[in-house]
């Protein structure tokens, strides 16, 4: 694995970017469904209330995975 040296101003800002990209995807399935909260639509979907979530369902789960990764990477840096 090659380390390159890289400000950690320019990583916190392609980390905020990304992180914008996931708020904006999430947002996006959420209004499709016209839900207001992942955890709503996450309850729903596996409780069979809403139908023909599948392919939506494992993108939210993939969203919020990655959304919660990037904000312990940015909280884990604001502590060092």
């Amino acid at each position: 694995m090659t380390t390159i040296p890289v400000k950690k101003e320019l990583l916190e800002e392609l980390v905020d970017l990304k992180m914008k990209y996931l708020y904006d995807e999430v947002e996006k399935i959420l209004q499709k469904w016209n839900y207001n909260l992942p955890t709503k639509f996450l309850h729903d979907a596996k409780d069979g209330i809403i139908e023909e979530t599948e392919d939506d369902t494992i993108t939210l789960k993939h969203l919020l995975d990655q959304r919660e990764e990037l904000l312990l990477l940015k909280k884990n840096w604001n502590t060092n």
